[in-house]
């Protein structure tokens, strides 16, 4: 690395550093003040809720991220221009583009990153800081583990399978009173009830179950069996894919406009479980698909945004890039909810939806940039 790029590079990762730490103490500051009732009823302690915001925590890099980028890359960047360094280095032979290289390299890294994490960390956040929250409560009243979902209809539409169950434990993935209700090839439907179920060794076991057979001819008659303890390895429904159902059915299509919620894995599961999707639910988990790729480039995005804003030479005020942050961040954020409705109500292609703000703020910061002199 050039002896130049380490110090743009430092230059921008001071002022990222403040802004991410004041972001992050101003909601935490927020938050605690805001619950803190329900934390003393619920007996938590200093070490649970220090714990409590570290799962909590990548929620909010995946929203402040991107916008402490734009802030201090602005700043960086207006700096160096009062200063005129920007215009020595590119009096030196550098081009705007390979002035820009470390920066676009922070806004790469940064967009992997969110990535992974909105993919693979954020999903089990909200589980882990919701048993985090109730930790204490639980062992004050002897309460079980997990959270219950009740009434849950679960249909797979692939295997022509269709489950009503009375609770459902997402954390421990147990079952209260499970029915089951699948039809044969040859016609005949079966059918099983249970007191519960339990996820072990990648089956279902269910017990004190009773099965019914009823064939497609009428006059036969329909043979039961009863059996304390019964394994079906012949059902392929997991519980990560009745998660899913959970959430997706719980999912309205204000909220999905609003924010990306589902996992590439669990859009993937329940597409593959419904393939006769109405238009209205496709357009929903296509426009959550494409977006859950959209949404961590807007690291690389506020990057394209900011160079031709805050390059400009001469000696100018650094708060007119702060503020010019702010409205330019308005904007694209607006453009990105809008195009998320747009996609969710099938008005446009899902892909189009997801896309478009990244696609019409890079061009224009790349058109932009390649006009600076």
């Amino acid at each position: 690395m050039r002896l130049l790029d380490r110090y743009l590079l430092r230059e921008l990762l001071i002022p990222l550093g403040y802004c991410l730490g004041g972001f992050l103490v101003f909601w935490i500051s927020f938050d605690l003040l805001s619950q803190l009732d329900e934390f003393q009823e619920k007996k938590l302690r200093a070490l649970d809720l220090a714990e409590y915001y570290l799962v909590k925590m990548p929620d909010l890099l995946v929203v402040v991220m991107p916008v402490a980028l734009l802030l201090a890359l602005l700043y960086a960047l207006t700096n160096h221009a009062r200063h005129h360094e920007l215009t020595a280095i590119r009096a030196a032979g550098v081009s705007m583009w390979r002035l820009s290289v470390p920066y676009l390299a922070v806004g790469f890294i940064f967009s992997f990153v969110l990535f992974g994490v909105s993919e693979y960390w954020l999903p089990d956040g909200a589980g882990i800081a919701e048993e985090i929250l109730n930790r204490r409560q639980g062992i004050r009243q002897n309460v079980g583990v997990g959270k219950w979902h009740q009434n849950l209809n679960f249909r797979n539409d692939q295997d022509n399978r269709f489950w009503h169950i009375a609770a459902f434990n997402s954390t421990t993935f147990e079952m209260i009173k499970p029915q089951v209700e699948w039809q044969l090839p040859d016609g005949s439907v079966r059918q099983l009830f249970a007191r519960h179920a339990l996820w072990t060794n990648n089956t279902w076991t269910f017990f004190q179950a009773q099965e019914f057979h009823h064939f497609s001819d009428a006059e036969t008659n329909a043979p039961m069996i009863l059996t304390n303890e019964i394994a079906f390895a012949e059902f392929t429904e997991t519980p990560e894919e009745i998660k899913s159902e959970i959430k997706v059915s719980s999912l309205s299509s204000i909220s999905a406009a609003k924010k990306v919620r589902l996992t590439i894995s669990e859009i993937l599961d329940y597409k593959r479980l419904h393939p006769r999707m109405d238009g209205a639910n496709r357009a929903l988990l296509d426009t959550q698909f494409h977006a859950r790729f959209a949404a961590p480039w807007t690291c690389l995005v506020v990057i394209l945004i900011a160079l031709p804003f805050g390059a400009p030479a001469g000696r100018r005020n650094v708060f007119v890039g702060v503020a010019a942050s702010i409205f330019i961040g308005f904007g694209y954020f607006v453009l990105q909810r809008f195009g998320m409705a747009l996609g969710t109500g099938g008005y446009v292609p899902a892909w189009l939806g997801a896309w478009a703000p990244n696609f019409f703020f890079g061009g224009v910061g790349i058109f932009l940039t390649q006009r600076l002199r």
